[in-house]
């Protein structure tokens, strides 16, 4: 679509979306690329989650973080996750018979995962790209056109924004995305999944629990003291029961659920529900436009994988566009783009068929069906080495991804 005739407010590359995968693209890009001229857009003003979710970081995540210089700031509200245990019980059962298991540290003295509060890294990353990138929010977008040398945005109150290259980090409903006509292939999942922060009797001690069940798995990840964050996954029907439920009579459920691993439980806040989809962008690229996160992909939550893929789609998108700009070259360029979709859409697709048959094996209470993953489990157990290398490929330290994922400055 021409959007020719009206004045525009130039920049090097414009962000919409303010979430960490926004945010944390903002900040690469700046530390980077010293006097490049960064927007980020937002529909909503920009301030530190209330909420008290938290996400867990791989360990090559952390790294970028690190690289960045915000780690330290996270790092003090953060839970290390020393170890997981992976059991796998039918309907009914009352033993949670353990599987697999993974302890250690993913390379010495660095643990696989951290969880961190999202209120610790939003504060983080809204502290240290201060002052360092335009923030335009709260803003709605009007029109978007990749046409010519640089794209261009219309803004509800009548500004135009013009930039080399425009990111869409809007989320699994980007508005972006659909502007500029990209589909998606996926499918639900007829499941949901509920998220809640949890108080306990009993020390989690770093460990992170994931329950396979026949509605689907059931995780509780450490966070400091006492507490863990559940991500708890329900058919549709069922989700609905739990969420109506009230705290006490929820809080029984959910111990039954973990076996009492950690003793009594009480709810820390609301249970929150989403339903589950698979959902990976046609492409992830378009003119001048390159998608990021949940805009470019959707995965099941079964792995923990979903933020630090779209932290991954950082790391490889910065390398590229700064890498590009250091070279005089356009940044913006399909040539340029092309680099990054080639690097990420390998990685996205294989966690996509991974994260979708692992759920499709477990979800189900199916007898021989259980016996097989059951044995397979067990195989995997009793492998060192097949064990590290699942656990460093979860971690994003395969040694072949972007500088930022190795620590390494760009």
């Amino acid at each position: 679509m021409s959007m020719a005739g009206q004045s525009a407010e130039h920049y090097d590359v414009i962000i919409v979306g303010a979430g960490p995968v926004g945010l944390t693209l903002g900040l690469a890009l700046a530390r980077s690329a010293p006097g490049i001229k960064v927007a980020l857009v937002d529909r909503r003003r920009l301030s530190v989650p209330r909420d008290n979710r938290a996400s867990a970081i791989a360990a090559g995540v952390r790294r970028v973080f690190e690289a960045l210089g915000v780690w330290e700031a996270m790092e003090a509200a953060a839970q290390p996750i020393n170890a997981m245990r992976i059991t796998d019980s039918g309907q009914g059962d009352l033993a949670r018979p353990l599987f697999l298991q993974f302890d250690g540290d993913v390379a010495p003295g660095e643990p696989f995962a951290h969880m961190v509060p999202n209120q610790a890294s939003g504060a983080a990353l809204l502290a240290a790209t201060d002052g360092l990138i335009d923030v335009i929010a709260p803003a709605d977008i009007t029109d978007w056109s990749g046409e010519g040398a640089r794209a261009q945005l219309d803004l509800a109150d009548g500004r135009r924004l013009s930039a080399g290259l425009i990111v869409a980090a809007d989320g699994a409903q980007s508005s972006l995305r659909q502007r500029a006509g990209i589909g998606t292939l996926g499918h639900d999942y007829g499941q949901s999944g509920l998220v809640a922060t949890i108080a306990h009797d009993l020390p989690h001690e770093g460990v992170a629990y994931e329950h396979f069940r026949p509605a689907g798995p059931f995780a509780s990840l450490p966070l400091p003291g006492n507490r863990s964050s559940l991500v708890w996954t329900e058919t549709s029907e069922n989700a609905a029961r739990f969420l109506e439920m009230d705290a006490e009579n929820l809080a029984r459920e959910i111990e039954v659920v973990m076996g009492s691993t950690l003793g009594a439980v009480r709810l820390e806040d609301t249970l929150m529900g989403f339903p589950l989809r698979l959902q990976i962008a046609r492409s992830f690229i378009g003119p001048r436009l390159a998608l990021v996160g949940d805009a470019a992909h959707v995965i099941h939550p079964i792995a923990g994988q979903g933020l630090n893929l779209g932290l991954k789609d950082v790391a490889a998108l910065a390398e590229v566009v700064v890498d590009a700009m250091r070279l005089g070259l356009d940044h913006g360029s399909a040539d340029v783009l092309g680099r990054y979709q080639s690097w990420r859409r390998l990685d996205t697709t294989a966690m996509a068929m991974v994260t979708d048959g692992m759920n499709r094996l477990f979800s189900n209470d199916i007898a021989p069906i259980r016996a097989l993953r059951d044995f397979g489990l067990g195989l995997v157990d009793r492998a060192g080495p097949v064990k590290s290398v699942l656990i460093r490929a979860a971690s994003g330290l395969d040694g072949r991804g972007p500088r930022l994922l190795s620590g390494i400055p760009l």
